[in-house]
């Protein structure tokens, strides 16, 4: 986490998070969402409008991936100075690129190695890696196929619904923070 983001966080501690206002698709892209887009829908809805707009703000980007994290209930966020920014995952919160040497690169550029590959009902291709479980990236789907048919990997099969649970991660903080204040426990 950037320095003067934790300089920020200790000057004003008590600042309300934010919900529903980042997005994470399923490339690794970061979507900003207005009024608008949170009306249209949820972030995953594929509904039109509802994903919001694309960033494209290199420096941004950078920023918001030197400090994203998650919290003890598996709600991914962006530390934006003093504030948390949720989440919304379209998939999962890690997205994975593969190098022909099946090394694993995180969209927020960090390197790591698989420890299981699995597959769903949609044939989506998931890793768990020592930072998590992450989405493969739709142009890296060959380079699995490759390590499967040489042997490297070994594909298990799961069910995309178990996936949030099994790994520990929440697909929208905006709809779990709702239900948390309709139920009187936000």
């Amino acid at each position: 986490m950037d320095e003067m983001v934790q300089q920020a966080m200790a000057k004003w501690p008590n600042v309300p998070h934010c919900y529903g206002w980042l997005g994470l698709d399923m490339r690794g892209h970061w979507y900003l969402r207005d009024d608008g887009a949170q009306a249209a829908g949820a972030f995953a809805s594929r509904l039109p409008g509802a994903k919001g707009s694309l960033l494209q703000h290199d420096k941004l980007i950078s920023f918001i991936q030197r400090n994203y994290a998650h919290d003890d209930h598996g709600q991914w966020y962006f530390q934006n100075g003093p504030q948390r920014v949720y989440v919304e995952l379209e998939v999962t919160p890690w997205v994975w690129r593969i190098a022909e040497s099946l090394s694993v690169v995180s969209q927020t550029g960090i390197t790591t190695h698989a420890t299981r590959c699995m597959s769903d009902e949609r044939g989506w291709v998931y890793l768990e890696t020592p930072l998590g479980l992450g989405l493969v990236h739709t142009f890296d789907v060959e380079t699995v196929a490759e390590a499967l048919d040489s042997g490297h990997w070994h594909i298990e099969r799961l069910h995309h619904s178990e996936l949030p649970l099994r790994y520990g991660y929440v697909c929208s903080p905006a709809t779990a923070q709702k239900k948390a204040s309709a139920s009187g426990a936000g």
